[in-house]
């Protein structure tokens, strides 16, 4: 009896297990979902830098480039060396000659039949062959004269160490 008892249960137990899993409920229609309440973004607001707070500045004005100069440079510590022939009137470049000879790197030179002047721009602008630009401004009481990409206009890699001139607009000096 115990036997038959045994295989009774286990004929129960296997067949618990047999049995199949009923089918899943049928698909149901998709329940809306509302799209999510737009945030609204932050105002960004600008901040003045904390060693401007309290300073009255006004931005520079903006008057037309005149200066007017033939001065040689030397930089004491590099041994840069140079010479420029400057004039400029109400922002027309009337001459421009410039030479700058760096140790060991090489020579650029600048002449003015070798640039166009950009018209009606800020700051004075004289662009060369291919990409070089040749920039000039006024700074309270200094004129700058400043090379970008002028490699084709110097010789080794003296471009790599081309810095811009500094004029003294009052005297007329290189600084």
């Amino acid at each position: 009896m115990l036997a038959r008892l045994s295989a009774i249960s286990l004929i129960l137990l296997l067949g618990a297990c047999a049995t199949p899993e009923p089918p899943p409920p049928p698909p149901s229609a998709p329940t809306p979902v509302p799209p999510p309440p737009k945030a609204e973004k932050p105002r960004i607001e600008s901040q003045p830098l904390k060693h401007l707070v309290g300073r009255n500045l006004k931005a520079m004005p903006i008057k037309p480039l005149n200066v007017k100069t033939r001065c040689t440079f030397r930089d004491e510590v590099t041994g840069t060396r140079g010479k420029l022939d400057l004039q400029v009137r109400e922002d027309e470049v009337k001459r421009f000659v410039a030479e700058v000879n760096i140790p060991k790197r090489g020579v650029c030179r600048f002449n003015m039949k070798d640039f166009d002047q950009d018209k009606g721009r800020h700051p004075v602008t004289l662009n060369g062959n291919g990409s070089c630009a040749v920039r000039m401004w006024e700074q309270e009481s200094r004129v700058t004269v400043a090379f970008n990409e002028c490699a084709a206009k110097c010789e080794g890699n003296a471009y790599e160490y081309l810095w811009p001139i500094l004029i003294d607009g009052k005297t007329g000096r290189c600084v």
